[in-house]
């Protein structure tokens, strides 16, 4: 495959320590998926959006309306993607807050038909149900085309040096991005959107 229809994948992660096990699992999936496309024949495009990174820039688009440069870029990132793993720290139950106020700028249908993995990560295996009933919900909502598994990990989940440990965590990376992996090799490359595609009518111009 060239370099021009490659696919790209891009990877949101909510952590808000550096280095984080959210940014860990993350790196983790994204590799698998890497992994498999290229067993496939597919080099796939992967960039990585670290949300901590847009903390502020969030702040001030709630506050004033509109996103900063940096902001817009990865919406656009995120829009344009083929594929696209989305992982967070679990808080209270439920994803946390700066994940939240970026996917909340994504409109609905805004992610229509798109393969997404979602991930989190906790201190404790009791939050797991929280990609269930708060994270799929959510880009159910935006219509995207969510993978059937979804990868939780704990505290223990890891060994030392920040290595999955064997076990179930290995298994549900692998099979999660085998998934998402599938999915993004049948849907191909998105085409290049063309601006004047769909003009604005004249006479709404003119009302405007």
């Amino acid at each position: 495959m060239s370099t021009a229809a490659a696919p790209s994948l891009v990877v949101v992660s909510a952590g808000l320590s550096q280095p984080s096990s959210t940014r860990l699992l993350a790196d983790r999936l994204s590799a698998a998926v890497d992994r498999h496309l290229r067993e496939a024949g597919i080099e796939p495009r992967i960039e990585v959006i670290e949300l901590r990174d847009q903390a502020k820039d969030l702040v001030n688009n709630l506050l004033a309306g509109f996103p900063s440069p940096g902001l817009q870029a990865a919406l656009d990132a995120v829009l344009g993607a083929d594929g696209l793993i989305a992982v967070t720290p679990i808080f209270s139950a439920s994803y946390s807050g700066l994940f939240k106020l970026f996917f909340d700028l994504v409109e609905r249908d805004g992610f229509a038909g798109k393969p997404v993995l979602i991930a989190a990560t906790g201190g404790t295996a009791r939050h797991s149900l929280a990609l269930e009933h708060a994270m799929r919900p959510l880009f159910a909502y935006l219509n995207a085309a969510v993978v059937a598994t979804a990868v939780y990990a704990a505290t223990e989940d890891w060994g030392g040096g920040g290595v999955a440990a064997d076990g179930g965590l290995v298994g549900r990376i692998d099979r999660a991005a085998l998934e998402l992996s599938a999915a993004m090799a049948v849907r191909g490359p998105a085409a290049p959107k063309d601006p004047f595609a769909d003009p604005v009518p004249f006479d709404q111009l003119l009302r405007s």
